[in-house]
């Protein structure tokens, strides 16, 4: 018995950095009435995707200049297995920060958006959420947006608007209650912490670097521009912290007034010879150095950041042009190739600029099928998964590899959702598929690189995708006045890597020119409006139909066919009571199967379907003849030539009439004559020809190999080759399995019952009495 409850507790003590972990506490009482407590551990992946959904609307919010370290602790302390806690994490979240000492901006909170039925349900349950056309996470303020994530089945624009704003109305109202609750219980707010550089700073940088950097952002490539900018940064570091800076004016004035100096002591000083005026002191001027100031090391990088940000921000809307040239809409050249490496299942190297990703696809059986810890006790499995990997070399930076980083999984965690609506169902194509995505070289959008490698890849291992999908990041210049523009926010497509660093938006896009599959957006500013989300969105539609078509000009293009390594899964369908037949006793005959004709593996299901994964075709028809044999239904007066007799017993032999299936040849039946013991005629791996004359309740079966002979009775035979027919068994015809979910909670595999394996015993104790009758029997004849 198990009592859950959904409770989600978020404490924020100003202790470290920002660090947020999400745990899981169970508590059961077992049925032998011990109180357990379980520290359930959620998969680590799971883990990352919630904390990541806290964070990042929260860092918005945190003000300039705020240095003390603060660590966000979220838990669940119970889960009724009907409300996921990763939105009510978000709202704890928020609720601790506006409660605590920290001087937060604004109050956040999180909601998720389902749409069931053609209607938008806010918080919906999770039996809700399996019927749901969207999945969508969004945080933000009272009055305008933070964060939003969500994936779709093409859902289009004007659908997603609505649902945001839908999700947008319940944040408001959520918000409104913490700000009562923050106005009765919040502490103090910590505003003296905030310690922001010194104005001037701001001057003094723009004087020291402001031709070099102009100069620094207009280098088009990647590199060559961050080495610029490292060495002005290193400059301007040098001069505001360790030599000191002179404005240009001081240093001016002070050399003039030093001259005006040395020509007054000049002309005032008059000598006699031989006398000298013992109460005139004559000092010699000696000049002042102009006073110079020193900054912080840590202010002065940061204000160099904001400075070039400014600069970049500012040559976009008064030039028009980016640092790479392009226009604001205008994406950079892509470039694609399919088919790179042989041996793999499928590949495919996308290049758009200076950001490049090699995707490699590769099938496997079930269980290649990757499990999942979920937070109850259901066994869950994914049969697709994509893994995106960002190392270091692809900057240019040396650094360690380890497990996979925050930001790795996130953005693998976005490729495969937005890939995953396009995949074939299982009865179509029961692979496991497998997508890695390595990126080469980055120089923004590299999990969107992923998305159109990874959709490439997919076609040219032969998976019989629906539709191709692209994806495309977009940023923002929020406030245009600013820089001489006419106020109105500027929509960038296709954005770099320090055009993401400098905007005020990441608005990741992925689907066709129908509709979305899934969709990231992260503001570093206080939040945007409907308005100018729907801006976005509509741009991005543009940029995903151009990127498509550049990618149908893929050259080599995709092969679209099974590779020659990839493994041969083949499906077939028997019986559901004859599962436990091909499973044998401790899984015992299944196992030898796999031995005997070398396949990878073989998987039964409780409705009766088999699935083989072999890697040539040749062991998988040894297989499927062996199953078919094992769960063939046989019928009375079917004969079966050349059996092996496996065993002999004082009262018959066992006679196995195909792989795995026996029965037994009482010693009555073995011969036309009379034998007082089998072995005097018979010894194991003789092969005889027999007839099945019996079927007994159980499904044990009865063989005779002297009805077969040509001295038996004539009266017997014409009865028994009335009865029967001389065909044997055919095999039954293969059949689809029926799966309706990718994301399968497999079952784990029942223990056979008794009966599958209990020929032998039973037929043993039911032959007894035949076997002491038989002298009576003959001598009758």
């Amino acid at each position: 018995m198990e009592k859950q409850f959904s409770t989600v507790l978020s404490v924020c003590p100003i202790l470290q950095m920002t660090l947020l972990t999400f745990s899981l506490y169970r508590f059961t009482i077992k049925s032998d009435f011990q109180l357990l407590e379980e520290l359930v551990v959620v998969s680590s992946n799971e883990k990352v995707l919630v904390c990541r959904l806290i964070d990042r609307p929260l860092r918005p919010t945190m003000p300039k200049g705020f240095y003390y370290e603060t660590q966000i602790l979220s838990w669940v302390f119970s889960y009724d297995g009907i409300h996921s806690p990763d939105c009510l994490a978000i709202t704890a979240a928020g609720i601790a920060v506006a409660l605590s000492e920290i001087p937060n901006k604004q109050t956040i909170a999180g909601v998720r958006i389902g749409l069931i039925n053609g209607q938008f349900v806010i918080n919906p349950t999770t039996e809700q959420m399996e019927n749901s056309e969207l999945d969508l996470m969004m945080a933000g303020t009272d009055s305008a947006i933070l964060m939003i994530e969500g994936y779709c089945d093409f859902l289009t624009e004007e659908k997603l608007l609505e649902a945001v704003e839908a999700g947008q109305v319940a944040i408001r109202e959520i918000c409104k209650a913490i700000d009562v609750l923050v106005q009765n219980c919040g502490k103090k707010k910590m505003v003296d912490a905030i310690n922001l550089p010194p104005p001037e700073l701001y001057r003094h940088v723009e004087d020291i670097s402001g031709d070099e950097l102009l100069k620094a952002l207009q280098i088009k490539e990647k590199i060559p521009r961050r080495k610029a900018l490292s060495a002005l940064e290193e400059k301007v570091v040098t001069i505001l912290s360790e030599q000191g800076y002179v404005s240009k004016d001081s240093s001016s004035g002070v050399t003039e007034s030093l001259d005006v100096i040395v020509e007054d002591e000049d002309e005032d000083e008059v000598i006699v010879d031989g006398e000298v005026d013992e109460g005139d002191v004559h000092i010699k001027p000696v000049s002042r150095k102009p006073p110079c100031q020193l900054f912080a090391e840590v202010d002065v990088k940061l204000v160099f950041k904001e400075v070039s940000s400014k600069y970049l921000r500012r040559r976009i809307v008064e030039g028009g042009k980016r640092s790479d040239g392009r226009s604001p809409w205008e994406l950079r050249p892509i470039n694609s190739q399919c088919g790179l490496l042989p041996r793999a299942h499928g590949s495919a190297l996308f290049t758009r600029g200076e950001t490049q990703s090699l995707a490699v696809v590769t099938l496997g059986g079930y269980q290649m099928a990757q499990r999942i810890d979920n937070l109850v006790d259901t066994e869950e499995s994914k049969s697709f998964y994509l893994q995106y990997s960002f190392p270091p070399s692809c900057v240019g930076e040396v650094g360690r590899i380890g497990a996979p980083s925050r930001r790795e999984i996130g953005h693998g965690m976005l490729a495969e959702r937005a890939l995953e609506p396009i995949l074939p169902p299982e009865e179509d194509f029961p692979y496991t598929i497998r997508v890695e995505s390595t990126i080469t070289e980055s120089n923004g959008s590299s999990s969107m690189a992923s998305v159109c490698g990874g959709c490439l890849a997919l076609q040219d291992a032969g998976v019989p995708i629906k539709f191709p999908v692209a994806g495309i990041a977009m940023g923002l210049v929020l406030d245009t006045q600013e820089f001489g523009g006419n106020g109105s926010p500027l929509i960038l497509s296709d954005i770099t890597g320090a055009e993401d660093a400098s905007g005020d938006m990441d608005f990741k896009v992925a689907g066709n020119e129908s509709g979305i599959t899934a969709f990231q957006m992260d503001i570093k500013v206080v939040g945007i409006t409907l308005p100018v989300m729907e801006q976005a969105l509509l741009q991005a539609r543009g940029g995903r139909q151009h990127i498509l078509n550049e990618m149908s000009k893929s050259s080599p293009p995709p092969s679209k066919a099974l590779s020659r390594h990839a493994p041969l899964i083949h499906i077939m369908k028997v019986k559901p009571n004859k599962v436990n037949l091909i499973i044998g006793s401790g899984g015992k005959t299944i196992k030898s199967i796999i031995e005997e004709t070398g396949v990878d593996a073989i998987d039964t299901g409780d409705d009766g379907t088999v699935k083989i994964t072999a890697r040539d075709l040749s062991s998988l028809e040894k297989s499927k003849t062996i199953i078919a044999n094992l769960t063939m239904v046989p019928k009375v007066g079917e004969i079966y030539r050349n059996c092996e007799i496996k065993s002999i017993a004082p009262y018959g032999a066992f006679v196995e009439i195909a792989p795995g299936r026996e029965g037994l040849c009482h010693i009555s039946e073995l011969s036309s004559g009379w034998l007082s013991k089998a072995e005097d005629a018979f010894k194991v791996g003789d092969r005889i020809d027999v007839k099945l004359i019996e079927i007994n309740d159980k499904g044990q079966l009865r063989l005779s190999s002297r009805a077969l002979l040509p001295d038996a009775d004539s009266e017997s035979n014409s009865k028994q080759q009335s009865s029967g027919s001389t065909n044997e068994k055919v095999p039954q015809k293969d059949n689809l399995i029926k799966m309706t979910t990718r994301r399968t909670k497999r079952k784990k595999q029942s223990e056979p019952s008794g009966a599958e394996n209990a020929t032998t015993k039973s037929l043993e104790k039911s032959a007894a009495a035949p076997a002491t009758s038989q002298g009576s029997e003959t001598a009758t004849k």
